[in-house]
């Protein structure tokens, strides 16, 4: 494998990098320690990159997880989960195959923006996020989940996501969720493991949400 240039910082590719950052968490935060106790070894949770994962998450969007998976069934039966098989359709077309007229819309910006998904994994995060948040459709927090999984950056955060809210809100005994701002700046401190502290903040919500029915 072709290293990553250095402006793109640390790339996870293996769970020994999740074990490395989640060693360095622990001893950074004691807090970490004591989750990490609980949630065992983290999952690497890496996904391919690519058209076709960019369109899966805006497929997801506002609907359940069943939902979704059927609709991407459906897409993937008609071929239409390349920007070339998307673009000959008209958006209509793409919701004769039950894309709502929005995500009809969204789908077509996403294949007519070409984006070069090569170069994307050579460059630094904060260029891949602003190259995702020009499509329409894609906000920040899909384009920090994609740096995240789907480049494996080992550096990034999505402090927009509700259930990182709730796990940090949990585990550092918070009076409430934080805000998007405020666990931004939280999770500066978790650097350079920050995609680390989100696999563990999502972990420990889930062991704590079984274990105490929390909804």
């Amino acid at each position: 494998m072709v290293d990553a240039p250095t402006s793109v910082g640390r790339v996870i590719h293996s769970q020994a990098c999740v074990a490395e950052g989640a060693a360095w968490l622990a001893e950074a935060e004691p807090r970490f320690a004591a989750a990490l106790a609980q949630t065992g070894p983290l999952p690497l949770r890496l996904r391919a990159d690519g058209f076709a994962q960019l369109l899966s998450a805006i497929v997801s969007q506002q609907v359940s997880v069943a939902s979704a998976r059927a609709l991407w069934r459906r897409l993937e039966a008609a071929g239409m989960v390349t920007e070339t098989a998307v673009l000959s359709l008209s958006e209509e077309e793409l919701r004769g195959l039950g894309l709502s007229r929005q995500k009809a819309c969204y789908a077509h910006a996403l294949a007519a923006a070409r984006l070069d998904f090569a170069a994307l994994r050579q460059a630094p995060t904060a260029e891949v996020i602003r190259a995702l948040t020009a499509v329409k459709g894609i906000g920040v927090w899909t384009a920090e989940i994609y740096a995240m999984f789907s480049l494996g950056r080992a550096d990034v955060f999505a402090p927009g996501d509700l259930a990182l809210q709730e796990g940090a809100r949990l585990l550092f005994d918070l009076p409430a969720r934080p805000t998007d701002r405020a666990l931004r700046q939280m999770a500066e401190a978790w650097s350079p493991w920050r995609s680390v502290a989100a696999r563990t903040l999502w972990a420990y919500y889930h062991v704590v949400k079984q274990r105490e029915g929390i909804r």
